[in-house]
């Protein structure tokens, strides 16, 4: 039985080469922040790193466990890492890697796992399986791309 996860990574990789691609050919200015407390292209691409790492995480421990909470503080996490004073081509390499492991995790998700839910909610509970979550990840990510793009 093929996995249904493998249309959306292969999704999610795609969006991501093409982004870098674009990038690469739009020479985009990746410090520029519209006002101070906006993050800056650099602080959007570590947000989608923490972003795949809490969701690595869940995606992980769903395979085990469930109805557990993960969140995180995400402007406190972009802020502690200092993602403005990294070297851009650094940031999406890590980028890039962190999301081809998590394609590796869904392209080999067990099938009897994927209705687990677990709570990504910060104040109440609100439990999500993890197709959801996968998609939702999918939408946050392109979400925030199209705010770098129009940042340009």
């Amino acid at each position: 039985m093929s996995n249904p996860m493998t249309e959306l990574t292969n999704r999610l990789i795609q969006t991501i080469n093409t982004f870098i691609e674009h990038s690469n050919q739009t020479g985009m200015d990746w410090d520029y922040k519209p006002v101070p407390y906006k993050w800056s292209g650099k602080e959007i691409i570590g947000h989608l790193c923490d972003s795949a790492q809490i969701n690595l995480q869940r995606f992980i421990r769903c395979t085990y466990e469930e109805n557990f909470k993960l969140v995180y503080a995400q402007n406190e996490w972009v802020a502690v890492q200092h993602y403005q004073d990294v070297a851009t081509a650094d940031l999406l390499q890590l980028w890039k890697l962190l999301n081809l492991q998590i394609k590796r995790v869904l392209d080999n998700y067990p099938l009897d796992r994927l209705q687990v839910q677990c709570d990504s909610s910060k104040d109440k509970t609100e439990l999500h399986t993890v197709e959801w979550l996968a998609y939702d990840y999918l939408a946050h990510l392109q979400q925030h791309l199209n705010q770098i793009i129009a940042l340009q």
